[in-house]
């Protein structure tokens, strides 16, 4: 009776810790999503020049993360079904996906850390290309174009110029940045700033996310082994 009992009481728990891994799975679809979407870096993102496409690095953990949270939901659900229904093979199969799941997120959790600099980096560098054909004063035929890009940075990031910038910007400061005023440009920061605290704040958000899920995982993971331990020594089955 008392193991039974047990048994009752951890199939509750794991019901309990599955509904909220199903709701975490949710709420990281749905960052996931915003974050795709989010104007900020869309507007940054879609952005060409000179026949290349803005870097698009930070897009890969955006889709990681979505397809993690549409499989949590689905393993939740299987979790939590398998719980009430007290079904070892469910249970397993549970259990398997949740190993799965926990070392793909260990993995992008390393991508993650040795690429954390990359994404701002990426876009700097891009726009610096433009900021280099934007200035130059012998009119290339790429001028335009670089100007127009330019000016997308700046109106998205509320920012103008890189914060060393040079006689040349100056003069076409007025073209690029037409709603500062000169005042403005004393407390404007430089637009390699605004990409890394943009890209960083992201990057924080998902690491974030990312944390939780593993702390739920490991709880999911430890009652589901006691779970079937229980179910396995119970005499009732």
């Amino acid at each position: 009776m008392a193991v039974a009992g047990c048994t009752k009481c951890i199939k509750y728990m794991l019901f309990f810790f599955n509904f909220i891994f199903w709701l975490a799975g949710g709420i990281i679809l749905g960052v996931a999503l915003w974050l795709r979407h989010d104007s900020q870096t869309s507007n940054l993102l879609i952005l060409q020049f000179e026949g290349n496409q803005a870097p698009g690095t930070f897009y890969i953990s955006v889709y990681i993360l979505i397809a993690v949270g549409a499989v949590m939901m689905l393993v939740g659900f299987l979790g939590c079904y398998g719980a009430i229904q007290e079904s070892q093979c469910l249970l397993g199969t549970f259990f398997f996906f949740l190993v799965i799941l926990f070392a793909c997120e260990v993995a992008a959790a390393m991508w993650g850390f040795m690429n954390r600099d990359t994404i701002s980096k990426e876009l700097i560098n891009f726009y610096d290309s433009a900021y280099i054909k934007a200035v130059d004063v012998s009119g290339t035929p790429s001028k335009d174009s670089a100007i127009k890009v330019l000016e997308v940075f700046h109106r998205t990031l509320d920012c103008c110029g890189k914060g060393d910038d040079t006689p040349l910007f100056q003069q076409v400061v007025s073209t690029m940045c037409p709603k500062k005023t000169p005042q403005d440009f004393l407390i404007s920061q430089s637009c390699h700033d605004k990409l890394i605290e943009l890209f960083s704040e992201k990057l924080y958000l998902i690491g974030l996310a990312a944390l939780v899920v593993a702390v739920i995982m490991i709880f999911e993971m430890i009652f589901t082994m006691v779970l079937c331990c229980g179910i396995r020594n119970s005499p009732v089955y």
